[in-house]
């Protein structure tokens, strides 16, 4: 499955709120019928006073070629879409996103771990934007990623669901891949991960605090945006 994740920022002359409701209310009724789309999430900020981002945006299709025809390539934060309702999807996003501000990820998902049988309607998420270090190629941070990383993340305590998104095209991706980590306890993810409001964190201990540690190795951790938030699935075709 193909995913484009894009990251909202809202335009300045509106609140955190009036944002959320035009995207809800008159974006929302667009963006899930655009033609080749089987999975339309959202994800809402749990502190959004705190946030890097008003909110995620993740449309996923069976092909990557049906994801570029509705909603452009890697290599510009702005696309122009040929079909009809991806069109309409594209001039609504000037009444209410900062174009030029919202970075957007298209790349392929990977299931690593999963107890809740893809049900992730109503989890927390902390969803990590990776940015590799200086010095290593895509393909040597992906293998520390997927090699080394990978069996300590994901048995974080209070990890229900891990997902990995390796871009499509690296070359032209604003990340090198996207880490998505899912908890049923808000309070479980803020002990584990952090909290709103910084790209550190300080881990507690057990996995998690060997998860943290192992970041310095593969990671440029002030050039990794993070966000976390609440996930609403408004369609799921999969």
């Amino acid at each position: 499955m193909y995913k484009h994740i894009a990251l909202l920022v809202r335009q300045d002359d509106m609140s955190h709120e009036e944002f959320v409701d035009y995207w809800q209310t008159n974006h929302t009724p667009i963006a899930r019928d655009i033609e080749g789309v089987i999975r339309y999430q959202q994800v809402l900020p749990t502190d959004p006073d705190h946030a890097e981002f008003d909110g995620l945006a993740e449309l996923s299709f069976e092909t990557l070629n049906d994801l570029h025809e509705a909603l452009g390539s890697p290599g510009s934060r702005d696309y122009d879409p040929t079909k009809d309702v991806a069109a309409k999807a594209r001039e609504d996003v000037n009444n209410f996103l900062a174009i030029d501000e919202r970075p957007r990820f298209i790349g392929e998902e990977h299931v690593v771990k999963d107890e809740v049988d893809g049900d992730t309607d109503g989890l927390y998420k902390h969803s990590a934007f990776l940015v590799r270090q200086n010095g290593i190629t895509h393909e040597e941070f992906i293998d520390h990623w997927q090699t080394n990383h990978t069996p300590i993340a994901r048995e974080i305590k209070g990890v229900v669901k891990y997902n990995q998104v390796i871009p499509t095209d690296p070359e032209n991706a604003e990340f090198d891949g996207v880490a998505e980590l899912y908890f049923e306890d808000i309070e479980k993810l803020y002990r584990a991960l952090g909290s709103e409001g910084s790209r550190d964190y300080d881990a507690p201990g057990g996995k998690a605090k060997e998860a943290r540690e192992d970041v310095d190795n593969f990671l440029a951790i002030d050039k990794r945006p993070r966000f976390i938030g609440q996930e609403q699935l408004l369609k799921d075709q999969v």
